[in-house]
């Protein structure tokens, strides 16, 4: 066997070994060994390894069946932590976890920003931020995840596109490397708000999944067999940007008629004459019809974007989420109308849609996933 084979194969188990203790701890090396076919000398081994790289404790004593209480394993929670950030367009949200996604605490800060250097000094404050307030010295950072809006070449980790923001070509993943000395991942909000709910949302990794992120624009995540989609040149997923009027307003891409000139939050203010589509939501809940009307009709929108994509990908679910989705009471009713009324099948007609139970975590949690993926997920 060639040596490189090996080290694959010890990184393959090493990899096997850390998930089937962060998804079934308390557990022993025993059932580790019978759940994964892996010989107990090959677990016994990696175990040790894990343990001495300080992502692996011994917690409490398991149940005997005849012989010692054998000692059972957990993820270290104490001391090693992960940073998720849902960076703009109009605030930097900030989330700290233990490694296996447990919450200690997050950070808000807005973003005004006009150039590359701005946004960058202000993402970095806003982490360092949540350093501070939860007395966390950067050195037990094992990393930091970053969902940005927009066009992301998540491999080089760069913003090459914010389309809100008029910003281009952000080096994020360098700069924020280079200021905080740990591995950082980036990816587009959408995408990563689908992979946090693929993580944390409980659902079977063999489904097709589909999170769109509604707010300020319009975004989708694509997850197939647990694995985001990129597309050849990492477009995969700009779902605002399907354009369904030719001759609609101007998006801020520049295009004409994108879906998200009809259905994000500021769109849908503009046509209700209101300052924010959290205004108008609160106008709906007043009994004030004009405002329900506005929200009812920008369901039946989303519910022609979701058809198409129904039609494209067939996925199991399509999760939606982000803070037009605050309004759901008022959109889901005519969406799912739209949806049934155009779908070619029954199949198809009965997609099921569901809303984020992460809420306004979803798009942060995302990032941080970003990093846990890199981590415990089987390469």
């Amino acid at each position: 066997m060639q040596r490189g084979t090996f080290q694959l194969m010890k990184t393959v188990n090493k990899s096997l070994i850390l998930n089937k203790i962060r998804l079934a701890a308390p557990i022993s090396r025993a059932e580790i060994a019978k759940e994964t076919g892996l010989t107990p000398p090959t677990v016994s081994t990696i175990v040790k390894e894990l343990m001495e790289q300080g992502l692996v404790v011994e917690s409490t004593l398991g149940s005997s069946s005849g012989g010692r209480k054998p000692k059972m394993l957990r993820i270290r929670t104490e001391g090693l932590f992960v940073i998720g950030v849902d960076a703009g367009p109009e605030t930097v949200d900030c989330i700290l976890t233990t490694l296996t996604g447990e919450v200690i605490g997050t950070v808000s800060r807005v973003l005004q920003v006009h150039t590359n250097h701005e946004f960058l000094v202000q993402l970095s404050q806003a982490v360092d931020y949540l350093l501070e307030s939860y007395s966390v010295k950067r050195e037990h950072i094992l990393g930091i995840g970053i969902a940005m809006h927009g066009v992301v070449d998540a491999e080089a980790g760069i913003g090459q596109v914010a389309p809100i923001l008029k910003l281009h070509n952000i080096p994020i993943k360098q700069e924020v490397e280079s200021v905080f000395g740990v591995p950082v991942k980036v990816e587009n909000d959408a995408r990563a708000m689908a992979l946090g709910e693929s993580w944390f949302g409980k659902y079977d990794a063999r489904e097709t999944i589909v999170a769109v992120n509604i707010g300020s624009g319009i975004g989708a995540g694509i997850i197939i067999q647990g694995r985001l989609l990129h597309g050849a040149a990492g477009l995969a997923g700009e779902f605002g940007h399907m354009s369904i009027d030719l001759n609609g307003e101007i998006c801020a891409c520049g295009n004409r008629g994108c879906l998200q000139t009809f259905a994000s939050g500021p769109a849908i203010a503009k046509r209700a004459g209101m300052i924010s589509g959290k205004a108008v939501y609160q106008a709906a809940v007043s009994g004030g019809p004009a405002a329900r009307n506005i929200l009812q009709e920008t369901g039946r929108i989303l519910g022609i974007g979701l058809i198409n994509l129904i039609h494209l990908l067939n996925p199991d679910r399509i999760i939606l989420g982000g803070g037009v989705m605050q309004s759901a009471r008022y959109l889901l009713p005519t969406l799912e109308e739209e949806i049934k009324a155009r779908a070619l099948t029954g199949a198809a007609a009965n997609t099921e849609i569901l809303i984020s139970e992460l809420g306004e975590r979803a798009t942060a949690l995302g990032a941080v996933a970003l990093v846990l993926e890199e981590l415990f997920a089987p390469v």
